[in-house]
């Protein structure tokens, strides 16, 4: 039976031959990763550089990432091997121990050594890989490598730590280059992809189904099938920007834009964008918490939206409050002003509440705020899925509310635009926008 035929076989038709085995020829055959890969997992065949694996969330990509290491491993193609990885947390925790990790695909006979403080892996025939973190571009300055594999590229915050390994990827004959990667638009990526010595293979979560929990899949669907999210982190799809949006999907990828936590913040607040019913074809309440540090950048903190009633929303807000020791919520009042504050207030009393009030168009606010974003004075410190979707994927003239926008739009003014430096012909536009 060949390669091919092995990876093509249905779980039914793979539990009757094991049935058929000896107990050592059946465990030979369950680490045998041609037998129980999918076709697409299987390395492609002629002279590629890089293996680009363009793979929605749960398609496999750790597993295939792993199986691959351990095949140059194991037919003596490589000796050499570099594990990068979004940080160390995450080379050691996924790559290297993760359940689908190096340490987990190796059969008992031949499972490498692990050797923590080296950061290594040591398998007997003298094989050694070494793992690498992308926030520490300068691990990669001296070492070279014959094989290498790499883990979520495009989360990497810079390409210097890729730059730095393909430099050093220059042993033996052929030296190769796995990426498993959930896409992002990032110059990289496309650069990657469009590069003659590089092998796309396009996967979706839902390829793996077979392996996946049924319920899961099912909310997967319900939830984000249809949205720009699932298109890239479920079908795995490299998205554009949208014609006349304010964001642009390549400032979320600057150096810089994200950050693993805010500095010391100075300001505080939660900004809520209530809707006006609260109905499952209602619009969401965005609730948004954004900080200005002492470098006079904001730091978008948390996004608490939900469709709900306004004691839920009130709720939220205050929760978030007092999570983050907020300075001040801030609310937009146009859908009743004295019902938003008694709302509020009805939750928690104590807290200060702003109501600011829309007096100009929603693409009037938005837009200084967008500029500041194209300027790198707001950063996130995470990735906000569904904001930040919302946020590349709306134009002015778009019928539908843009609650996460809004709220955000709110809390940036707060912190950012209210307390700038003016000129003449701005002062209408801002007194126009805020009646507290």
């Amino acid at each position: 039976m060949n390669i091919s035929s092995l990876a093509s076989l249905t779980p039914s038709q793979r539990q009757t031959i094991l049935s058929q085995l000896s107990d050592a020829d059946a465990l030979a055959l369950l680490y045998d990763w041609r037998f129980l890969a999918r076709p697409d997992q299987l390395p492609p065949e002629g002279a590629w550089r890089v293996w680009l694996i363009l793979a929605g969330r749960g398609w496999g990509k750790t597993r295939t990432g792993a199986e691959w290491v351990r095949l140059q491993v194991e037919s003596g193609a490589a000796k050499r091997i570099a594990l990068l990885g979004r940080t160390e947390s995450d080379a050691r925790e996924v790559m290297i121990d993760g359940e689908s990790g190096l340490l987990s695909v190796a059969p008992p006979w031949n499972r490498p050594r692990h050797v923590p403080s080296r950061r290594r892996l040591v398998w007997a025939n003298g094989a050694v890989a070494t793992a690498y973190s992308a926030s520490k571009p300068d691990q990669l300055r001296g070492p070279q490598h014959d094989a290498a594999w790499v883990d979520e590229l495009a989360a990497f915050r810079s390409d210097a730590a890729w730059g730095n390994l393909m430099m050093g990827l220059r042993l033996g004959t052929h030296p190769r280059v796995v990426v498993t990667t959930t896409p992002r638009p990032t110059r990289l990526i496309r650069t990657l992809a469009d590069d003659p010595g590089t092998v796309v293979t396009h996967g979706t979560t839902f390829d793996n189904a077979a392996h996946l929990a049924p319920s899961a899949l099912a909310y997967l669907r319900r939830r984000y099938e249809g949205t720009r999210f699932g298109e890239q982190e479920l079908h795995a799809r490299l998205l554009t920007d949208v014609a006349g949006a304010l964001w642009r999907g390549a400032w979320f990828e600057q150096d810089g834009f994200r950050v693993t936590r805010a500095p010391e913040l100075r300001r505080i607040v939660v900004a809520v964008d209530p809707a006006v019913s609260a109905t499952r074809d209602s619009d969401q309440t965005g609730i948004i918490a954004a900080g200005i540090g002492h470098d006079d950048h904001a730091y978008v903190l948390a996004d608490a939206s939900l469709r709900g009633s306004p004691d839920a929303w009130a709720q939220a807000a205050v929760s978030l409050y007092h999570a983050l020791r907020a300075n001040q919520l801030i609310a937009e009042a146009n859908n009743g002003g004295d019902l938003v504050r008694h709302t509020i207030a009805t939750v928690d009393h104590r807290v200060p509440v702003r109501l600011v009030h829309a007096s100009r168009g929603k693409a009037v606010r938005a837009e200084p705020v967008a500029a500041l974003y194209e300027q790198g004075r707001v950063h996130h410190v995470r990735v906000f899925g569904a904001l930040e979707e919302q946020m590349i994927t709306w134009t002015p003239t778009a019928d539908e509310s843009p609650d996460r926008i809004d709220a955000l739009v709110w809390a940036i003014w707060a912190l950012l635009i209210e307390h700038d430096t003016f000129t003449a012909a701005d002062a209408p536009l801002f007194l126009g926008d805020w009646r507290g």
